[in-house]
C-alpha cells in the first residue's frame, strides 16, 4: 500500500470493481491481490486507490507515450502478420517481477512518467489516420487502467479497428469477463510454472494466471499467444518447460503459439546472466515434442525459431527475420499453400508491409 496522495483531476475516474468492508476500507476487486485501502491510500499497482470513499483510477487519459509498432513486437505471430499496430502504456503494474524489462514505466511512481494525454476517441482516429489495424495495450499491464483500456477499445470498435491486450493475465474472476469481451487478441506472460517463482520472483501466485488462461480458451473468442522470459536458473529447467508445455497442450490445446524469450539482466537481477540461445533452442524443442505445434525464440537472431512452419507437412508458412516478414505460403484463407491445412490464427488475404520500423507519435502536438 502507499499514502502517496490522491488528487482530484480530470486524469481520476471511479472504478465498478470494488466493494467496502465492514472495518471501513474498501477492497480493490480488478486484480487477486485485493488491496485494501483507508482513504487516501494506492494500491500496489500504485494507479488504483481510495477518493472519497471509493476506488478511483488516477490515470485514465494519460500515457507515458505512443508509438506504432509491429504487431510481431507484442509478440503476435498469428494475428493480422505484417501490420502496423498503435501501441501505448500508463505506468504501474500489480505484479512486482524484479526482472521486469519496461520497470521505469511499470514501476514508475512518477506522475511525470506520464507525459503524454489522449482521450479514447482520440486515440482510435489516430491510430486510423496512421494506418494501423489494431491498437495495444502494452508497456505495463493494461489490466491496471482497465476503465481507460475498455473505453479506448470502445471506441476503436467504432472505427473497425482491433483490440491488443499484451498481460500478464493476474486480473479477478467479474474484471476478467469484462476486460476480454473488449478485447480480440491478447499476448499473455505466462512468466513461469511453478508457484515457487510467482511468488519469490513476481511477488503473485500462478494459479490465477492459469484460470485465466483457461478461461480465455474456453469462453472467449480472443486470439491469445502466450510468452514466457527464459532466465537461467530461475524458470528455465528442461523439467519446468517439459511440464509447462504438456499443460498448454492439455488444457488450451496444441495450437496456441508459445514464445520463449531470452532475459537480460535489467532491474532488481542484474547479476544473473543473459539467455543463452541454446536455452530457447531447447525450450521450443520441448515444447514441439510435447505437441505444440507453434513455437517460437525470441530476443534472438534465430531466423528458423521465429518463423512459422505448417504443423502437418512441415513446410515454411510464415519466414520472419526479427519483425521482417519474408516468404508467405498461405492462401487467403488462412491455409497451408503446401498442402491446405488450416494454420491457426487471424489471418488477411495478404500480408502487411510495416516490417520492423517505430514510429513516435506525439498526441499533445
Amino acid at each position: 500500500m502507499s499514502d502517496f496522495p490522491i488528487e482530484s483531476g480530470a486524469s481520476v475516474v471511479p472504478t465498478h470493481y470494488w466493494h467496502r468492508l465492514d472495518d471501513g476500507r474498501v477492497q480493490c476487486d480488478v486484480c487477486p491481490r485485493e488491496c485494501k485501502l483507508h482513504e487516501g491510500q494506492r494500491g500496489l499497482c500504485f494507479v488504483r486507490g481510495c477518493l472519497d470513499g471509493q476506488v478511483v483510477l488516477t490515470t485514465y487519459g494519460r500515457s507515458s507515450g505512443f508509438v506504432v509498432d509491429p504487431i510481431e513486437k507484442k509478440p503476435l505471430n498469428h494475428f493480422l502478420p505484417g501490420t502496423p499496430v498503435f501501441s501505448f502504456g500508463t505506468a504501474g503494474c500489480n505484479l512486482a517481477c524484479k526482472f521486469c524489462q519496461n520497470w521505469d514505466m511499470s514501476k514508475s511512481r512518477e506522475m511525470d512518467t506520464l507525459a503524454d494525454a489522449a482521450s479514447p476517441e482520440a486515440i482510435a482516429r489516430v491510430a486510423e489516420e496512421t494506418g494501423c489495424r489494431s491498437v495495444a495495450f502494452t508497456y505495463n499491464d493494461p489490466v491496471i487502467f482497465f476503465e481507460y483500456a475498455v473505453d479506448v477499445a470502445r471506441a476503436c470498435r467504432e472505427r473497425g479497428l482491433k483490440t491488443v491486450a499484451v498481460t500478464a493475465g493476474y486480473v479477478s474472476p467479474g474484471a476478467r469477463e469484462d476486460f476480454f469481451a473488449h478485447m480480440d487478441a491478447a499476448n499473455v506472460d505466462l512468466k513461469g510454472f511453478t508457484e515457487r517463482f510467482y511468488h519469490k520472483i513476481c511477488g503473485g501466485h500462478l494459479q490465477p494466471v492459469l484460470d485465466t488462461l483457461v478461461y480465455l480458451k474456453h469462453h472467449t473468442d480472443v486470439w491469445f499467444e502466450l510468452t514466457t522470459l527464459l532466465i537461467p536458473g530461475e524458470n528455465d529447467s528442461p523439467e519446468e518447460i517439459d511440464e509447462m508445455t504438456r499443460w498448454v497442450v492439455e488444457h488450451l490445446g496444441p495450437d496456441v503459439p508459445m514464445h520463449f524469450t531470452a532475459f537480460h539482466p535489467d532491474y532488481k537481477m542484474l547479476e544473473h546472466p543473459p539467455t543463452p540461445p541454446e536455452t530457447l533452442l531447447r525450450a521450443r524443442e520441448i515444447a514441439l515434442r510435447n505437441g505444440v505445434q507453434y513455437a517460437y525464440t525470441g530476443n534472438v537472431h534465430d531466423k528458423a525459431g521465429q518463423s512459422t512452419w505448417c504443423p502437418h507437412c512441415g513446410g515454411l508458412v510464415i519466414e520472419r527475420d526479427w519483425y521482417q516478414l519474408g516468404d508467405w505460403h498461405l492462401d487467403p484463407e488462412g491455409r497451408c499453400a503446401h498442402c491446405a491445412t488450416p494454420i491457426a490464427g487471424v489471418f488477411e488475404a495478404r500480408p502487411g508491409d510495416w516490417g520492423p520500423r517505430r514510429q513516435v507519435v506525439r498526441m499533445s502536438r
